[in-house]
């Protein structure tokens, strides 16, 4: 491998003409070689190679299955305009995927001081708290831990969310139209408990998105937290001018 740019480290000019194969080569989900057969193909140690992947795995270039080897993510098909969605399912509707959605346990509780908060209700409220695996195209996308009032969703049952998406339940069985849905998102590094239901590995970067949903009386309906895996997440906000 030749080094054209005086000073930069070799793993670095890997990353470089990689990320240009991967955005003018290759297709979303391309098995790359492995890193013995980069070390071959570029002349360069096997530590070496391991460092530029970890770099692209953190850039969310590309995406590592257990077992499997390692692929290119699909981050430029599958970039999300905040400015206008927040549905998973619609948004992987839109993308061309099948969106698969897990409960993984369904339970009513008492909000504590911080849920009580978030929620703009009083300490104690019976809350209705919803943990999901959201997929699409058989990939574990995304982990959803999500707290509605119960006095919104007096009747609401675990059974329903295998019917129906959540928000067409907000909006066809409780008469709760969505006025307007805040989202934030930062990154993070995947924990242990995450990592295993996402099938990543713990430390590996994910966003958690933090999302709070209004009704048409500005009443909070919706506090959710959500990890998503950073390897299969790109968003993008559009901004309009006046």
């Amino acid at each position: 491998m030749v080094n054209n740019v005086k000073k930069q480290p070799l793993y670095d000019q890997l990353v470089t003409l990689l990320k240009e194969k991967i955005e003018k080569e290759y297709s979303a989900n391309t098995l790359l070689p492995s890193e013995r057969e980069l070390s071959n193909m570029y002349g360069l140690s096997r530590t070496t190679v391991r460092l530029a992947l970890q770099e692209l795995e953190n850039l969310g270039y590309i995406y590592r299955r257990h077992g499997k080897g390692t692929f290119v993510s699909n981050v430029r098909e599958s970039a999300l305009n905040l400015s206008d969605t927040y549905s998973f399912t619609e948004q992987m509707k839109a993308l061309g995927k099948v969106p698969r959605t897990d409960v993984l346990s369904f339970q009513k509780i008492e909000a504590n001081k911080y849920l009580a908060e978030q929620l703009n209700v009083t300490l104690g409220t019976s809350l209705i708290e919803i943990e999901r695996l959201r997929s699409a195209d058989g990939v574990e996308m995304m982990l959803e831990m999500s707290y509605l009032p119960v006095q919104f969703f007096m009747t609401l049952e675990e059974a329903d969310l295998k019917k129906k998406a959540m928000y067409d339940i907000f909006r066809e069985d409780f008469r709760q139209t969505i006025r307007i849905a805040e989202e934030e998102f930062y990154a993070g590094i995947a924990q242990e408990k995450d990592a295993k239901i996402l099938k990543i590995l713990p430390g590996a970067p994910v966003l958690n998105l933090i999302r709070k949903t209004y009704n048409t009386k500005n009443e909070i309906i919706e506090f959710t937290t959500s990890v998503a895996r950073a390897d299969q997440f790109h968003y993008k906000i559009v901004h309009h001018k006046d």
